[in-house]
């Protein structure tokens, strides 16, 4: 596939690269001369200029691309992009800098087909640091809505059930299941539920508390307890 990146930033080229690594074809878009640099000598094919002038895009092959990621920290230069690209049916992914611009854009700016918040990644990586190793944070997806990964334990008040004895809160649903040490896959009803297993539950931020309890027998509070205890020991950190 082709894609063209607006942004040879921190955000941008890491995104250029990983898509060169897995064999698509990427254009990126600079105006700053130290990225434009960065970016030449890591190989990437630069045009020189403001990605929000359609000139600029017709340069790097809007045309014939495939997706456009706007990545650069300007709103503007972003949301002009997409609406240019577009025009020219491309799939439009359109960084933001607030969260709270995420809802508006989502509901009516149809020229944008994905919004991306970086810092809320981020906050992931350190929101799973803070949790310690029973439960992981995969995913924001909306602003009440958590998809996580916990990891049974011994004490858990569902060890020993199977998946379809499991009861979850209402606001809360498996999504995967996997063996301790095997990979990742739909839930099977007739696995047990032991200790180590993983499963990923899509929840309710309301709820994550009682899935927590469930899955893995501690409150929120335990949790960071054992967080804190175990970073103290030199042990702590996620699985």
């Amino acid at each position: 596939m082709r894609f063209v990146i607006i942004g040879a930033g921190r955000v941008g080229l890491r995104t250029a690269r990983v898509l060169r690594e897995e064999g698509h074809e990427v254009s990126v878009i600079e105006r700053d001369e130290a990225m434009i640099r960065r970016a030449r000598n890591q190989e990437f094919a630069v045009v020189e200029g403001d990605g929000s002038h359609e000139d600029v895009l017709e340069e790097a092959g809007i045309a014939d691309a495939d997706a456009l990621g706007a990545l650069t920290g300007d709103l503007n230069v972003n949301f002009t992009a997409c609406m240019i690209a577009n025009h020219y049916g491309c799939r439009t992914i359109m960084r933001i800098d607030e969260a709270y611009r995420e809802g508006i854009y989502r509901k009516y700016a149809d020229e944008v087909d994905e919004v991306i918040y970086p810092e809320r990644l981020g906050a992931i990586g350190a929101k799973n640091a803070l949790l310690g190793g029973t439960i992981r944070a995969i995913a924001d997806i909306a602003p009440h809505l958590q998809v996580v990964e916990l990891t049974i334990a011994n004490g858990a008040p569902v060890n020993g059930y199977t998946i379809s004895e499991l009861q979850l809160p209402a606001r809360a649903t498996v999504l995967a299941f996997g063996k301790r040490d095997q990979d990742l896959g739909l839930p099977d009803e007739d696995l047990s539920l032991e200790d180590g297993d993983r499963l990923v539950v899509l929840a309710d931020y309301d709820v994550l508390s009682q899935v927590r309890q469930l899955l893995v027998g501690e409150s929120d509070a335990q949790a960071a307890a054992n967080a804190g205890s175990d970073a103290t020991s030199g042990t702590g950190g996620v699985n």
